[in-house]
């Protein structure tokens, strides 16, 4: 049983609200912190760098060029980041990757200030965080579960998907504003600024280094990994379905500079409105599960949730007024939130710790595969128009995601899985 249960059993009676309960954990605090601004950095330069790709261009398909460029090394070196997750320090494998990412970002400023910045930049800038991240990521998903245990774990991912979902609302906001008055180069400074922000918040986590050395070459770790994920029949149904919304609709989100600039004609400001938009449901969203709190069932309400958010979105897509497609807007991306942050929890809960590293880069591979589902998204804009690529998006996942459900039992019966992997400890104990 981790230490943070320990504590969670002997302090029932907190002064800390029930909504914010992991808020009580100091190492969690530090953690979440160095997550917003990171967050914060990394939806901003959403904003950013898709400005910059089609302010050179001009080219729906260069915002594809520009996602894959992070996707594919994401991909390929996830699996690698996991097992380094679950045989190193997590917090060095954290801090090692934002510093990455710090001169990864400082480069990109360096060649706006000399005036020096061309396409294939903003590619190579991509990748390099792409081949970070997956190093990165799984150790920061780990050690939330080392800082509250399970008895705070989906209050913590909520909190933690919170506190995403606020940052694509504000890191749009931010860098909205910044560019309209400083500048692209007034943006990465703030970019960067936010970066080194976050890799210093890390210093105050406490190093969480696995219990046993391994002495296994990591090859045989990465193939361990995969069988298990492959042995368990529910934690990979729910890891699919939850592939399913990341691949089909949420890449609507780089198509939105065209919807700014050819449906409606808003510009910069109106992009980063609709950024603000849907990060504002994504809060909405993760608050309503922080409020829910530790209910087991949450099969049938992350099914519905991810049901209704391509019904919403198509529903934004096709309205004819700006002002009134934010609602709509809004509301997919509650849902959107909602389905993700259960899907996050029930994972999370149906891993053993000494894989966690390992699953959670297989789950950041459902992350890489998002900017992958740019490519035909944007394919489908130029070749008619970007309207119809987001409401035939939405119609798949509609129907692939009713498929999925009426065919696995290991989904249906997910609920079920996560009660009996919570009543292990009891048992043992």
């Amino acid at each position: 049983m981790p230490d943070s249960d320990r504590n969670y059993a002997a302090n029932q009676n907190s002064d800390w609200p029930h909504a914010i309960s992991s808020l009580e954990i100091r190492q969690f605090r530090w953690l979440l912190s160095s997550n917003t601004a990171f967050f914060l950095a990394i939806q901003g330069q959403v904003l950013t760098r898709t400005y910059l790709a089609w302010d050179l261009t001009g080219s729906e398909m260069s915002l594809a060029y520009i996602n894959m460029a992070f996707a594919l090394p994401m991909l390929i070196f996830s699996v690698v980041g996991g097992a380094f997750s679950d045989r190193a320090d997590r917090r060095f494998l954290a801090i090692s990757g934002q510093a990455a990412i710090v001169l990864s970002e400082g480069a990109i400023l360096a060649l706006l200030l000399a005036d020096a910045l061309q396409f294939h930049h903003l590619l190579i800038a991509g990748a390099v965080s792409g081949a970070v991240l997956p190093f990165s990521m799984p150790a920061r998903t780990a050690i939330v579960f080392n800082v509250v245990g399970t008895k705070r774990l989906g209050n913590a991912t909520a909190l933690s998907g919170g506190a995403m979902n606020l940052s694509r609302v504000m890191g749009p906001v931010i860098m909205g504003f910044t560019i309209d008055g400083y500048g692209v180069t007034g943006a990465y400074w703030v970019a960067v600024c936010m970066h080194l922000i976050a890799l210093l918040l890390l210093f105050g986590i406490q190093s969480y280094k696995p219990q046993k050395r391994v002495e296994r070459h990591i090859t045989e770790d990465i193939m361990l990994g995969f069988q298990y994920v492959l042995s368990r029949r529910d934690l990979l149904a729910c890891l699919l379905f939850g592939l399913l919304p990341m691949f089909l609709a949420m890449p609507f989100q780089s198509l939105l500079v065209v919807f700014a600039d050819e449906v409606w004609q808003v510009g910069e400001r109106g992009l980063g409105i609709m950024m603000a938009a849907a990060g504002l449901g994504g809060v909405l969203g993760s608050l309503w599960m922080a409020r829910r709190g530790e209910n087991t069932q949450r099969t049938r309400l992350m099914v519905i949730s991810t049901l209704l958010f391509p019904l919403f979105l198509a529903l934004f897509a096709v309205t004819p007024v700006f002002t009134w497609a934010l609602v709509p807007l809004v509301i997919a991306n509650i849902y959107a939130s909602a389905g993700q942050t259960l899907n996050n929890t029930a994972s999370q809960l149906l891993i053993e710790d000494s894989y966690r590293g390992r699953v959670s880069s297989i789950m950041l591979m459902t992350f890489g595969l998002m900017p992958l589902g740019v490519v035909p998204m944007a394919f489908l804009a130029e070749m008619f128009g970007v309207q119809f690529a987001i409401v035939a998006a939405c119609a798949a996942l509609v129907i692939l995601c009713g498929l999925f459900y009426a065919s696995s039992k290991s989904l249906r019966e997910l609920d079920q899985h996560v009660i009996r992997e919570l009543e292990k400890p009891a048992q043992a104990q």
